[in-house]
Order: structure tokens, then sequence, then C-alpha cells
């Protein structure tokens, strides 16, 4: 199965799955930091404007990078029921790992909008959008959020999809490639860099421009 060359070409080639449909009043969310610029390009194919959807996973204890659960600056946190009776945990000892996350989401959504208030929502079509779909922990909280604010629609969209993933899922989701052995987001992409916030200020600042 093919892979991307960058965040870039994977955005570029969503985007062209993303053109077949009619949109209304297009906004283009990106979850940062890698989703951003796969979100740029889908941007410039729909003539949409763009913007952030910041969202944080919250960690196991002892084991942060594995997530039980997500959530937005200003939404309740979304946990995986399943994955809290397999750990053993529950939502209220997670309380201090998840406030730091909502503080954090806020942090960079204040940063990466320098002042600027969100785009409208209620009314529109809304695609969310980040550079792979593994357990979707942090994509669901976002979606949860959005769907508060009353858009038209909301579709989730990603270059690579963990199929097991794909299938819990109420909120549309339009992929390109959906691998048998997905492993990790990384492993369908040559370069897979981390970006800096920098970087993220650097695509929003050339899409306004």
């Amino acid at each position: 199965m093919k892979r991307f060359a960058n965040r870039r070409e994977a955005g570029r080639a969503l985007a062209a799955r993303l053109a077949e449909q009619t949109w209304h009043d297009p906004l283009v969310l990106g979850l940062p930091r890698g989703g951003v610029p796969v979100a740029a390009e889908i941007a410039e194919v729909l003539g949409a404007e763009l913007d952030v959807v910041v969202a944080r996973k919250i960690g196991a204890p002892d084991h942060p990078e594995y997530g039980v659960g997500a959530v937005t600056a200003d939404s309740p946190p979304i946990y995986d029921p399943a994955v809290l009776r397999a750990l053993g945990l529950t939502e209220e000892q997670l309380t201090g790992t998840c406030e730091r996350e909502r503080d954090e989401a806020a942090r960079r959504t204040a940063l990466y909008r320098r002042g600027r208030p969100p785009l409208a929502v209620e009314g529109r079509d809304v695609v969310v959008v980040d550079d792979g779909l593994a357990t979707g922990v942090t994509a669901r909280a976002a979606l949860h959020r959005l769907e508060q604010l009353g858009p038209h629609r909301v579709v989730l969209a990603v270059p690579v999809a963990a199929r097991e993933s794909l299938a819990t899922f109420g909120t549309p989701v339009v992929t390109v490639l959906v691998p048998r052995g997905f492993g990790a987001v990384s492993r369908w992409y040559d370069r897979f860099e981390q970006l800096s916030d920098a970087e993220v200020l650097e695509v929003l600042d050339h899409r306004e421009r």
C-alpha cells in the first residue's frame, strides 16, 4: 500500500476526495499540531476558511502517551470506558491530569489564534482534520465540542485511519488509506517530523494572506 511523502501531499490527496462532495459555507479546522498542514491543503482546494480546534489527550498514569480520554479548553472530557475498565481507572482519578490538559488546550488555542475570535461554526459544514486516526480519542473530543455549536454538518477527514477506530465513529469520516496492520500514523509517511508551534503559526499566517 502506498505511503505519503509528507503531510502536504497527504492533504492534497485528502482534498481530492473531499472536493467530490458539495459543501455549504465550509470551515476547515486542523488539530494541532500535525493536522494543520493537512488542513491547509484542504482549505485551499475547498476555498474554505482555516482555523484550529485544540484537543488534548488525557494519558494514563505512568503511561502519558497512552490516551484514555481527551479534552478541549471549554467542554467536558471524553473518556473511553472500555480502556478505563481495562486499566482499573475512574474518571475521578484522572481529574488532575484532565485539568492540566484543559489548561494546555486553552494556552495553545490562545497562542494559535493570537487574539482573533474563533470563526463561526453555526450553520456551516465543518471539516475537522488530523494527519491520521489511530485511537481517535482527541478527534472525538474535538467533534463533541463542535457538535454543540450548531453546525450544519461535521465531517472528520484524515489521510490514513486504523480500520478498528473507524468503526467507532458516528460522525462521517473521509479517508484515503485504511491499511491492514495499521501500527502507527507515522508508518504511512516518508517524512513525519514533529511540528513546532512556530511552524503551525506559519501555516496559519500563510493561509490568511
